[in-house]
């Protein structure tokens, strides 16, 4: 079990103490004052009912449910329960014959036959029966401290879990990306060694980014734009004018709206790879916007050349990894949308994001 807080067993204090003040002053409102002495003999005289019910709520609280009930030794622990009430019962008992006149009912004249039930009636309600209510108390209590902090463990748990699928699916990511843009500037040595050399600049601003800028689970959005914005422009280098590029992006972002790194370059990763041919005319358009009610949606329209079989760069890895990443981040938040015609591929998704106050 997770240790308590100090704040927590702060709170508990305050709550035991007001309790229990409760308990023992109520008293105090009845006694009749007819001066301070006998006003304070009076209240020391009565607090042997609370101090009782402390000694078999604390006892419980504190020891007996953790030794006994909490290790599913149940004949164990009620058995300690009887002896600890008898015992308690019974101080109670020589307390009031000693110290407290008139408690105990007096003898019945000989001649008077008194039922034995109505004794152990008064016995039972005046003792006993109190005792008993308050390790039901103490059980309850420690039952229900015991079942929030399970259910705080397990939220504990899946949140760590969680984190520990993003981290195994961002580290998935990482060399998928670096695989698809290296294949990239291979392709692009052969045709123009300047312009691979400038790639090879521009790919190390983009590793930074991947391995280290983007190690917050949200990062800001204008951050990830110029990301995107820096993408594309080394993508384009190896293209031809064969191939149209457009690309709209916010050209302001807000600087309190927060997203998860690396989401939108799977989709733009897939339009490269199937939406360019070498032979003939081919497109990509990259529409990103921002709206008021913190909607992000981002619409890529390209053209649609099927690879062969043999070329297995990026084998569906990006868009798998995508979704998982969507569920863990965006749960119920987020439409994601692919269509596939025979010369047009369309992707579109939209996510409803958060600020940085929230």
């Amino acid at each position: 079990m997770m240790p308590d807080t100090p704040k927590k067993k702060s709170l508990q204090l305050i709550i035991h103490l007001l309790g229990w003040g409760i308990v023992f002053g109520i008293p105090l409102f009845f006694f009749e004052r007819n001066s301070t002495a006998d006003y304070i003999d009076r209240y020391l005289r009565f607090i042997s009912a609370p101090v009782s019910l402390m000694i078999i709520f604390y006892f419980n609280y504190c020891y007996l449910i953790d030794k006994f009930l909490f290790r599913k030794q149940t004949r164990e622990y009620l058995l300690s329960n009887i002896v600890l009430i008898a015992f308690v019962t019974l101080c109670l008992h020589f307390w009031h014959e000693l110290h407290i006149p008139g408690a105990m009912p007096p003898n019945p004249p000989k001649h008077f036959q008194v039922r034995k039930f109505d004794g152990i009636l008064f016995f039972l309600t005046r003792d006993i029966i109190p005792l008993i209510l308050a390790t039901g108390m103490s059980v309850a209590i420690k039952m229900t401290n015991r079942w929030i902090q399970s259910e705080n463990e397990i939220r504990e748990l899946e949140k760590s879990r969680t984190e520990a699928e993003l981290k195994n699916l961002r580290n998935q990511l990482n060399p998928h990306f670096l695989f698809n843009t290296l294949n990239n500037i291979y392709s692009l040595i052969a045709l123009s060694p300047e312009k691979a050399q400038q790639a090879i600049m521009d790919l190390s601003k983009l590793l930074r980014y991947v391995l280290y800028d983007n190690s917050p689970e949200f990062v800001p959005l204008q951050k990830e734009m110029e990301f995107v914005r820096n993408y594309v422009e080394l993508m384009r280098l190896r293209l031809t004018d064969n191939t149209e590029i457009k690309i709209s992006l916010p050209q302001s972002a807000s600087s309190g709206t927060l997203i998860a790194p690396l989401l939108f370059i799977s989709l733009i990763e897939n339009a490269f790879k199937h939406g360019v041919s070498n032979s003939q005319p081919s497109f990509i358009h990259i529409n990103i916007s921002e709206y008021s009610d913190q909607r992000i949606v981002c619409t890529i329209e390209n053209s649609y050349f099927p690879k062969n079989e043999t070329d297995k760069s990026g084998s569906g890895i990006g868009l798998d990894n995508l979704r998982k990443r969507l569920e863990l981040l965006y749960p119920g938040r987020y439409l994601l949308n692919i269509e596939q015609t025979d010369d047009k591929y369309i992707s579109a998704l939209i996510l409803f994001t958060h600020t940085e106050e929230e």
